[in-house]
């Protein structure tokens, strides 16, 4: 995969249920783009599921580094949060949160047992949602004077950038999305023409 591209999930899933030894193991994986998010589902998981013994999850975000976070909730020492986060990992995918609510049968699995259970579900979860690719963008301001606008234009339609937040005065001002491999090239390109400046967002 290229190095501005991503594997992340385009849909959720939920209520996927697997069994072991009359525990019931319900898994979701849900698209996310922040903590907070991550805070109010997994909360109303618990609201949903008010009866489970164990709410487990594991969460991953952003590109190259990863933040990433993997929670037992209660279940012996990485034998549940890990085990989901390791899936994460084997889908290749990020901007993902995989949670597994379980239900206690009244027989103990062992931690080997749990290992395996909340791996599955986390596995048979990932396997219905649809996995797309994304690509990576910098954000660049470009300021100029209106005699360079077919010069900058001309650069943007080339190169197929998104632009926005286009402002009018003295200067013309785009924001422009630069897929991230394509970024040094862009600029010095730009930095060509006469009577633009580049800035990024602070």
């Amino acid at each position: 995969m290229a190095s501005d591209q991503y594997k992340t999930i385009s849909s959720s899933a939920e209520g996927l249920i697997h069994k072991d030894r009359n525990s019931k193991f319900l898994g979701f994986a849900y698209p996310v783009s922040n903590e907070e998010e991550i805070k109010t589902i997994l909360a109303e998981l618990r609201q949903q599921h008010k009866g489970a013994n164990h709410v487990c999850y594991a969460w991953q975000m952003g590109v190259e580094p990863h933040r990433w976070r993997a929670n037992d909730d209660g279940e012996p020492n990485n034998s549940a949060g890990l085990p989901i986060y390791g899936q994460i990992q084997a889908y290749g995918i990020t901007d993902v949160l995989v949670a597994v609510v379980r239900f206690f049968g009244g027989t103990k699995l062992g931690v080997g047992g749990l290992i395996s259970a909340y791996k599955q579900t986390a596995q048979m979860t990932l396997e219905e949602v649809r996995i797309i690719t994304k690509t990576v963008f910098s954000t660049l301001i470009v300021e100029f004077d209106y005699q360079a606008i077919s010069s900058v234009m001309r650069l943007i339609k080339k190169n197929q950038l998104q632009f926005h937040d286009q402002t009018e005065g003295t200067k013309a001002q785009y924001t422009l999305e630069v897929p991230r491999n394509k970024l040094m090239v862009i600029k010095k390109k730009l930095e060509a023409i006469k009577g633009v400046q580049l800035s990024t967002p602070t």
